[in-house]
Parts: C-alpha cells; structure tokens; sequence
C-alpha cells in the first residue's frame, strides 16, 4: 500500500508530508528492529550460542531474511522470554517435541542449548526415553545418538 501510494506521489510530483513520513517509516523499519526482535536475538544468542546465530543472521539472502527475523522475533523474543516457564523447562519441551517431528539437525543445536540451559546428562535422557514410549524408538534412537555427539563435542571444549 505504500508503495502504490509513493507511485502516485511521485508520478504527479507532489512534495507532501505524506511522502516524507512514507520515506520516514522505510527508513525506521530497515533500522530499528523491533523490541521484540532484540529480546529474542538476546536469548536466542544466550541459548543457542553467539557464534551459530550470528553466521545464520549474517548469512540470510532476500530469500530466507524473512524466516530468520519471524523465528528470532516470535519463537524467540514472543515465547521464549515468557515469564511462565524457565529455560530449562522449555529445552527439554523442545527435545522432545523436535524428536517426534524428527528433525536431527535442530534436535542437536536444542540438545547443546539444553545444556547451556541447566539441563543435566540425566534429565536429557529421561526426556528421551519419554520420547521413545510416546513418539517411538527409532525417533529416540536418533536423538540419543545425537546426544552422545554433543556430550562429546562439549566435554573436548573443556
């Protein structure tokens, strides 16, 4: 809508306050992420490490910039900073719901942010051997052999 209304504008030559608040609020969207959006890039960068999120931010094209701020906007600065569970909580949540859905990458980028949550060894494996009786063994499986790589990889950074 702005933009057929700058088009219009702009082809009778008009110099109306309109255009400058128009050209105002461009330039205030492409600046000023939204409160929102800084919250969720604080915790997600708390969560998930600086390092992986700031190359997923700085990696994005025209084509997947829209996924990483909704994901850092919504899933991380909307649900995250919500004061009714603490992060620990909804890390074993996340292992568990991301086992069921069988997403191997995402469960060993949560299985590391678990960690950095408080989670214990313990705690993660009585979340999978949940997953195993309700989502199904090959699911937990999985997920237990990527828990094992990142118990590994964390353990050799010590």
């Amino acid at each position: 809508m702005i933009a057929v209304i700058q088009s219009v504008l702009d082809l009778t030559g008009s110099s109306s306050p309109v255009i400058v608040y128009i050209n105002y609020i461009k330039e205030r969207d492409k600046k000023m992420p939204s409160e929102l959006y800084d919250k969720g890039l604080r915790v997600r960068r708390d969560v998930m490490g600086a390092e992986y999120v700031d190359a997923a931010i700085s990696q994005a094209d025209d084509f997947n910039r829209p996924l990483q701020e909704l994901v850092t906007e919504y899933c991380w600065g909307a649900v995250w900073t919500r004061p009714g569970l603490e992060r620990k909580t909804r890390s074993m949540i996340n292992l568990a719901m991301l086992t069921a859905l069988n997403r191997p990458h995402e469960v060993k980028l949560h299985l590391k942010g678990a960690l950095k949550n408080g989670c214990s060894k313990e705690e993660i494996m009585e979340v999978l051997l949940q997953t195993a009786i309700y989502c199904g063994v090959p699911a937990a499986i999985d997920s237990f052999r990527l828990a094992r790589e990142v118990f590994k990889e964390v353990e050799a950074l010590k």
